[in-house]
């Protein structure tokens, strides 16, 4: 078990430094999670026996659920609303028409049989919100027209479309059929998804804005098994689950909450953690000496998804709202596939569904075609397409996106020798670019003018613009023991070097903010600033 453990730890570390390496070098990191397990696996170095396609199924269709979430949790609608209906086109319709034309080429070109044909058509048939969102973020991809918030939303919603002609094509390959059943089970995925996961977004939204949770982070917690509830509830009544999932996180995710960006942030560590748990799964489940057998087959069919099947789809749809044509073409190019059609492939391989061809290998090339080829140029085909807007801000596509100023505040208490006291606001020389909003005098909240008088006693709370990026401070806390050389020495005789700074001293109950005078006794506690 703990050898177990101990490999698991390890599988994690390697993927957050091979993402953190793919930056870099500008690989995809889906692809080199994919290439990690294919590493770990049975063909692999390590040789780690795993061909349990039923557990791999259910662990993957877990991890999905958080990933549909996070699609439209993520997903500001203010941005997306003026491009919702041509998104939901691309992703009901579109879904529709790329995963016929795949499967007509299958059985007209490659001569596969008609219904396994329309199962590849079906399973490859979605975008993955997942990779297309993390282009977006890491490359700061700023698109014209507002296409950063279509291919989130289309990319975000889509997977639920296929997922359901997945099923559909499975149900009739297993002779489980009938028009009535056919009838029923579109109108139930559809019509239970979306109002199971309205009702699921509705009671988690008033929870969360009544209820004062005991302890800091369990509003996270509510929310990530609300996201479980949507999925579950739906399923057990013939809604489609993952369509109620992306329902509550849209809804979810454009509601006032506490905590909004800490959500978010925690939603985007899920799902990279479930995304490098189902790339990593589906590079062990693969065999890469299977992959010669079925090459010319993939090739043929993902060739023919990126330059015929999706720019065909895409213009059907967009031509219509006279899009301009630069612009359907980069749509075209942004439909990567992803983590949706590697657990769609699983679920057809365990499916008693009889085929033919190795369906799951061939999904596995398809995807890596995609994610290496599509997604390390997209960028580049941004830029030839002159569809980069160096004018607006990517990050307004997503939820957790704030309009408003980072502001730092911070507390000066006026003391009786304080310089300060005593002192009208205007007379004050304070830093420029420091503002001071507020005074607490006892339990009085004074909103200050210029003629405001400072009084020993008060509290002053200043306002300051907060660093936009991360800095890399460190702080550290020192403790001067009694045999310390520190002891008598005032803050400007201490050799910390250029790179260190005492921010403050703690001595017992009593917090100072240190001046070059201020001599350190025996028990204050020193808090050090430190790059």
């Amino acid at each position: 078990m703990t050898g177990y453990i101990l490999l698991v730890a390890a599988v994690i570390l390697l993927c957050l430094f091979l993402n953190k390496l793919s930056g870099k070098i500008g690989v995809p990191m889906l692809l080199a999670f994919i290439l990690l397990g294919m590493l770990f696996g049975t063909d692999g170095i390590l040789k780690i026996p795993f061909d349990n396609f039923a557990i791999a199924e259910q662990v993957c269709s877990v991890s999905l659920i958080f990933i549909m979430f996070y699609g439209g949790f993520g997903t500001s609608w203010k941005q997306a609303k003026p491009v919702a209906g041509k998104a939901v086109l691309l992703s009901t319709l579109g879904v529709f028409l790329t995963a016929a034309a795949v499967g007509i080429f299958c059985y007209l070109v490659l001569h596969f049989e008609f219904w396994e044909s329309m199962l590849i058509g079906a399973v490859i048939s979605s975008t993955d919100a997942a990779s297309v969102f993390s282009i977006l973020r890491s490359k700061q991809l700023n698109l014209k027209y507002n296409t950063a918030s279509m291919l989130e939303v289309e990319s975000g919603s889509n997977d639920p479309c296929s997922y359901m002609l997945t099923m559909i094509v499975l149900t009739v390959m297993s002779g489980n059929f009938s028009g009535g059943e056919l009838g029923w089970m579109i109108f139930s995925q559809v019509v239970f998804g979306i109002l199971v996961g309205a009702l699921v977004a509705f009671v988690s939204t008033l929870v969360l804005q009544k209820v004062q949770f005991a302890t800091d982070g369990f509003d996270t917690i509510f929310v990530f098994s609300m996201a479980l509830v949507a999925y579950a509830l739906a399923s057990l009544i013939g809604g489609n689950g993952y369509l109620s999932t992306y329902i509550a996180g849209i809804i979810l995710g454009n509601q006032s909450l506490k905590n909004k960006k800490s959500l978010v942030h925690f939603f985007d560590g899920i799902t990279g953690l479930m995304q490098m748990l189902i790339f990593f799964l589906l590079g062990l489940l693969a065999f890469p000496s299977h992959l010669p057998e079925i090459v010319f087959y993939a090739l043929a069919i993902a060739v023919f998804l990126t330059f015929v099947a999706r720019p065909l789809s895409v213009f059907a749809i967009l031509t219509p709202f006279r899009c301009p044509v630069k612009q359907q073409l980069l749509v075209s190019w942004s439909g990567l596939r992803g983590a949706a059609s590697i657990v769609f492939a699983i679920m057809a391989t365990v499916s008693p569904a009889y085929t033919k061809n190795d369906v799951f290998h061939i999904v596995i090339f398809i995807v890596l075609f995609s994610i290496s080829i599509q997604g390390s140029l997209l960028g580049f085909v941004a830029k030839k397409f002159d569809m980069i807007d160096t004018e607006s801000n990517v990050m307004k596509t997503f939820s957790d996106y704030s309009d408003e100023m980072p502001v730092d505040f911070i507390k000066v208490s006026v003391r009786k020798n304080h310089p300060w006291a005593g002192k009208k606001i205007k007379e004050i020389d304070s830093l420029p670019d420091v503002l001071l909003v507020l005074v607490l005098r006892g339990e009085e909240r004074l909103i200050p003018n210029g003629n405001t008088v400072l009084l020993p006693g008060d509290i002053v709370v200043l306002s300051a613009l907060s660093p936009e990026e991360h800095l890399g401070l460190c702080l550290t806390e020192t403790v001067v023991e009694k045999d310390s050389v520190l002891v008598g020495r005032s803050i400007a005789r201490l050799k910390l070097g250029e790179e260190k700074l005492v921010l403050l001293l703690k001595r017992g109950e009593e917090v100072i903010i240190p001046n070059g005078s201020t001599l350190i006794r025996e028990k204050d506690i020193l808090v050090i600033c430190q790059l």
